[in-house]
């Protein structure tokens, strides 16, 4: 059973915290080592559920924080792209961008943080990489909502070293165009769905989606077609044709506002709602995350993806995204991050925790 050494530099936990694989549905063996590093540590509550670990200060603070990651990643190459390599700078492999760094961030200063002025929740959680039914992060919010409750989070996914406020929702729909079926010689008897879909396109393509200001940041809209199906053969006239819509929205509108707005632009089809997930707003005008930005000093910008930020907010938790890597090479054969990128992720984070919080108040 590996160990996972917490007084090792960040650069270097990060690379054995690669190391360990924990492909999706295969995290025991890592959270095991997460879950034995932390219990180790005094200064620390620690919770395990399935391959979830929860650490937790009871320092009696009056604002609580979340920092939060996810252990899994996407399967190995082949040859595989571990144990990871350090190259001029950069660590190179599975992991490293998405996102062990965040988890190894995560597991320095809980272990070397012992008296923040703040009491901080860590979160280290299972399957994000594959369908959300199994995310333990939602598995979390649904069956012990009392280990995410506080003031702000911090989910460490790469952002290449900037904040990214929130995100955005997402809803996919699949829009029905009818028509009557008939052999294609004679046309005449039947209607074509697939033509009656063109119209369905063609409001697609005039669609001009809105930028939305929430919190200060501007999230871009996106409405577009992701897939298209129908017909049967090759001397029928279909009559159905299915075209699937995606829609990212902005966090200012819930999953049923979304959803009735796409009805609006498809009007007069039927429209079949396929899976919807609300957005994060941002949260920035609050004190908590003011002071995360002011610790941090770095600009902000709109999430214009969908992450787990999203949970927290559906527990009134505002959330921002924040960690080492680009997430350009997540998931790619050439995974890789710049160390310094970690080790400024570390620094900027224990600015933050080692701050004392801007509401006037005197802790003990």
């Amino acid at each position: 059973m590996p160990d996972l050494d917490l007084t090792a530099d960040v650069v270097t936990l990060t690379a054995a915290v690669c190391d360990i694989e924990s492909v999706s549905h295969h995290e025991t063996e890592l959270a095991d080592a997460v879950e034995r590093a932390l219990r180790a540590l005094p200064h620390l509550t620690v919770v395990r559920d399935g391959d979830a670990v929860v650490a937790r200060t009871d320092l009696g603070r009056p604002e609580r924080v979340i920092l939060a990651g996810h252990l899994d990643t996407v399967p190995l190459t082949d040859p595989p792209n571990l144990p990871v390599r350090r190259e001029s700078g950069r660590l190179v492999g599975r992991g490293t961008t998405d996102m062990k760094g965040g988890v190894a961030v995560q597991l320095r200063l809980a272990a070397t943080i012992t008296e923040s002025t703040r009491d901080v929740t860590y979160v280290f959680y299972d399957a994000e990489e594959v369908e959300d039914r199994y995310n333990g992060l939602g598995r979390l919010a649904r069956t012990r909502p009392d280990l995410l409750q506080g003031d702000f989070a911090v989910l460490l996914e790469p952002t290449d070293g900037g904040i990214e406020g929130g995100c955005k929702g997402t809803l996919r729909v699949d829009v029905h165009a009818g028509g009557v079926a008939a052999h294609s010689a004679r046309p005449w008897n039947g209607s074509n769905a697939i033509h009656a879909a063109g119209e369905i396109l063609a409001r697609l393509s005039a669609y001009e989606p809105r930028t939305a200001e929430v919190d200060g940041l501007e999230y871009r809209e996106a409405l577009n077609a992701v897939g298209i199906s129908g017909g049967i053969a090759g001397n029928v006239i279909p009559d159905a044709c299915t075209v699937s819509v995606n829609y990212r929205f902005a966090p200012d509108r819930s999953g049923e506002q979304a959803l009735q707005h796409v009805r609006e632009v498809f009007h007069g089809f039927d429209v079949e709602l396929g899976d919807t997930a609300d957005g994060a707003r941002p949260g920035l005008d609050l004190p908590a995350a003011q002071a995360f930005v002011a610790a941090l000093g770095l600009p902000v910008t709109a999430k214009q993806g969908w992450t787990d930020v999203a949970r927290f907010s559906t527990l009134g938790v505002p959330a921002v995204n924040f960690g080492p890597g680009d997430p350009n090479l997540a998931h790619t054969d050439h995974e890789h991050c710049p160390e310094q990128q970690i080790i400024d992720a570390e620094a900027a984070l224990r600015r933050w925790l080692e701050d004392a919080p801007t509401d006037g108040e005197e802790h003990p």
